[in-house]
């Protein structure tokens, strides 16, 4: 009997859990490959959702997935360990060894066997150098991260209640990208709703402030101007300091120094400029990597080096239009694990893949309980609409549900909504530790 052929996917994040998902339904469970997901995380949390992780208004415990019963359900194998290097010759996944919080190993160092390789590690914050990032700045790379944040966050506005000295708390966001316009907006929400749980000596109002600094001209660069220009007015509206085309040229534990000599004050530091891919693509395996460690690929998602290996998501360097690549989106990774999905299967059958392509479905900025400001594609034609308010607040949810929905299905989507509306009734507003 010949053997099935072995789909490796690295890394878990929206694009690789969808993809071995489908492909443990479609191909696993009929015998016809093993698939495998390799991930240096037990759990998966839509990224997109860090954020609100770090301000309090979810908690990690009631949205996270955990990969072991993932596997069970839809019939692939999950392995745990990072990603740290590529036999192409071997046709091998070098993965690290797994260690706990005191350093002792849990898991050594393997090698996993592949004939076709989908990598899908996504991304990371790219500091650029900048002195300071790592020893006093928060990143929002993963749920640690972010949970670690409020935690600590939490902490220090108890311990200005307690102190009662009206002792201000300052906040300073790097990068006003999707990431730290959210994030802003989210913490000015869920510090007030805090605030309200016995906190009577703290006044948010007084002793918060929230410093959002922007090494370009203007927030929200990578959207039209109105998505922009609406996003500053609610921040302006909630007394968060914007400050454009100041560059962060070294943080401090006190702060933040500009290039310009301006000092922000900021006891708490996250860093949400720019992204990057680990270093371990650059050069993995020989394959063909960007200065940002993308991995290059044909149209077809398949790297330039080797017709074996694939890449989806943020770590895919793959063309779109006007010599742009497809931008970080979770709607790209989405719809890169759909075409895979079909590709893999057709691969299966000898058939070459097609070319992959990418439509932009628009952009939605969160502005937590305030507003929620975007741009979303027509149903009919290819314009694009501007939306606000509880309308472009639906649509964002949805592309959340929609995740979900491509992970349990529809039915176990919607139960699972209906759950957490029941739940949240009688749930504090915002995780209090």
């Amino acid at each position: 009997m010949a053997a099935l052929h072995r789909i490796v996917i690295a890394g878990g994040g929206a694009g690789g859990l969808e993809l071995a998902t489908r492909l443990g339904d479609r191909l696993a469970r009929k015998g016809r490959a093993e698939v495998t997901l390799i991930d240096r995380s037990r759990t998966h949390l839509w990224k997109p959702l860090l954020h609100e992780v770090a301000a309090g208004s979810m908690d990690i415990n009631d949205h996270s997935l955990d990969y072991l019963a993932q596997a069970r359900w839809h019939r692939f194998t999950f392995a745990l360990g990072a990603l740290a290097g590529l036999d192409r010759a071997a046709r091998e996944v070098l993965v690290a060894p797994v260690r706990d919080d005191k350093g002792e190993e849990i898991l050594p160092a393997r090698r996993i066997g592949y004939d076709t390789l989908v990598v899908a590690i996504g991304s990371e914050s790219n500091d650029f150098g900048t002195p300071g990032v790592h020893e006093h700045a928060f990143t929002l790379d993963s749920t640690r991260q972010a949970d670690v944040f409020h935690q600590r966050l939490v902490n220090e506005c108890f311990r200005a209640n307690y102190a009662n000295v009206g002792e201000q708390i300052t906040i300073a966001i790097v990068g006003a990208g999707a990431t730290g316009v959210e994030l802003a907006a989210e913490l000015h929400n869920t510090i007030r709703v805090l605030a309200a749980y016995g906190l009577r000596n703290f006044d948010p109002a007084k002793q918060i402030r929230i410093s959002v600094v922007e090494a370009g001209p203007r927030i929200l660069a990578g959207l039209p101007d109105h998505v922009a220009e609406g996003a500053l007015e609610v921040l302006h509206g909630l007394n968060v300091e914007v400050l454009t085309s100041e560059k962060v040229v070294e943080v401090t534990a006190q702060g933040l120094r500009t290039a310009s000599g301006r000092d922000v004050a900021g006891k708490f530091v996250v860093w949400a400029a720019g992204i990057r891919c680990n270093e371990v693509l650059k050069d993995l395996g020989g394959l063909e990597s960007n200065r940002a460690n993308q991995l290059v690929v044909h149209a077809t998602l398949r790297s330039t080096r080797d017709e074996n290996v694939f890449a989806l998501g943020d770590c895919a360097a793959a063309p779109w239009k006007d010599g742009r690549n497809v931008p970080p989106r979770a709607q790209s990774a989405h719809q890169m694990a759909d075409h895979l999905v079909k590709t893999l299967e057709g691969r299966l059958a000898g058939r070459e893949p097609k070319p992959y392509r990418y439509r932009d479905f628009g952009s939605l900025v969160s502005l937590g309980n305030y507003d929620t400001v975007g741009q979303i594609m027509g149903f009919i034609s290819n314009e694009k609409f501007r939306v606000e308010g509880w309308i472009a607040k639906f649509v964002y949810v949805s592309l959340y549900r929609q995740h979900i929905w491509a992970l349990h299905g529809f039915w176990r989507m919607a139960l699972d909504t209906l759950a957490r509306w029941i739940r949240r009734q009688t749930e504090p507003r915002v995780k209090l530790h």
